[in-house]
């Protein structure tokens, strides 16, 4: 027997069936035909629908799968890491003026951000935090120390251009706290060069040979007539509506082809360190010379900076030549303990007639918690001329990740 012929007499007769049983009139069979097809079709069209249905599900779950995917690669070329350090200070004055230091500070947090858009280009930033607290009437700061794009134009050439570090000396760039001994960095580094140094601009880096590189980069200057008697480090403009008038050029020659030595040496010159604001301020100049050497657990380091500046009103001040060096032995015994010594000395009018040099010494050690986390201990005595001094210890801790 044919089944689909039985199913469409079942279905009649229960039509009729039904009709019987309320006393209405029987339909004929043309009319059950129709009601049958109008069925037939509304479960063709649920059909469809729920094909349909399915396929949005399908297509749902693959574009969920591929968003998840990007994320995660996404993810994957984005990296954040950061330092920061806690310092306790307590140095005793000795000689007209000199006060005593005795604070706790946590003087630095610092975030970083970095992105990859493809494998020869990139971002980075640098974000920081100093003394906790800032704003109006606060002992801190908040500042973007970088913000760059980075290109490979080849394999031996690099692109830089937006905020970055200048390519000078040996802390400028590397100063997290647990890549070097010592509370406090280094003054000369610090009064001299001065560090932390960040300029915006653009920056070409070439590796001439393996282990030979040269940068020169093209960047905003310094504002002398923002400086304390044409200090330096007081002519920092942090890129924050700096003034551009005179636009500063910077060249570093790097050697580091022998295991366990870098020789560095740096150019920096601005045709006018005032921004030509100033009668009498004229041209700066910076040189810097520095060598790292590491013979298994030994280590020394040394730093040589001049600025020569020109103009009257600058020689007035005593602050048309600036200059410092020191010297730094270490010994790291292990995984965990490392001592050193530090030697320093610098003076920001080194110009003049008068005795402005100050020196400092310096002998600690540092225990290396964790390969990037530190605590440190370090004793200082720090002279200037008329037997001012200060001397006294720091104790540290710092981390990177």
């Amino acid at each position: 027997m044919n089944i689909k012929k039985s199913l469409k007499g079942l279905v009649a007769l229960a039509i009729a069936g039904s009709f019987a049983s309320s006393a209405v009139a029987a339909p004929t069979n043309a009319e059950i035909f129709d009601m049958m097809q109008e069925m037939k079709q509304e479960l063709k069209n649920l059909k469809a629908e729920n094909n349909a249905l399915k396929g949005t599900v399908e297509e749902v779950a693959v574009s969920t799968d591929e968003a998840i995917k990007a994320q995660i690669k996404l993810a994957n070329k984005s990296t954040w890491g950061g330092y920061g350090e806690l310092h306790y200070n307590n140095l005793e004055g000795n000689g007209a003026g000199v006060a005593d230091k005795d604070k706790i500070d946590f003087h630095r947090f610092v975030l970083y951000f970095g992105h990859e858009f493809r494998d020869d280009l990139r971002f980075f930033s640098e974000f920081e935090l100093e003394h906790s607290l800032a704003g109006e009437g606060k002992p801190g700061e908040v500042e973007l120390e970088q913000a760059y794009i980075q290109y490979d134009y080849n394999d031996t050439t690099q692109i830089t251009s937006g905020l970055f570090l200048m390519p000078v000396g040996i802390m400028n760039e590397t100063h997290e706290p647990d890549t070097f001994y010592g509370v406090e960095r280094n003054t000369v580094e610090k009064n001299i060069i001065p560090s932390t140094w960040w300029e915006a601009g653009v920056m070409v880096t070439k590796e001439i040979k393996p282990g030979l590189t040269l940068d020169v980069a093209l960047t905003s200057g310094l504002d002398g007539t923002a400086a304390s008697s044409y200090k330096i480090r007081s002519g920092r403009q942090k890129v924050a509506k700096a003034d551009a008038i005179s636009l500063a050029g910077i060249a570093r020659l790097k050697y580091t082809a022998i295991p366990g030595l870098e020789l560095g040496a740096s150019l920096f010159v601005q045709p006018d360190l005032c921004q030509e604001k100033v009668a009498g301020c004229g041209s700066a100049k910076m040189i810097e010379t520095h060598a790292v050497y590491k013979k298994d657990k030994f280590q020394v380091r040394a730093l040589y900076a001049r600025w020569d500046i020109q103009g009257n009103v600058v020689a007035t001040a005593g602050a048309d030549q600036q200059d410092g060096y020191y010297v730094e032995p270490s010994y790291r015994f292990n995984e965990k303990w490392g001592a050193f010594a530090r030697f320093e000395t610098y003076d920001n009018k080194a110009g003049n007639t008068t005795d402005t040099e100050v020196d400092a010494r310096s002998i600690g050690f540092n225990y290396w918690i964790d390969p990037t986390v530190v605590a440190k201990f370090d004793y200082v005595d720090q002279s200037k001329a008329n037997d001012k001094d200060q001397d006294g210890i720091n104790i540290g801790i710092g981390y990177s990740f």
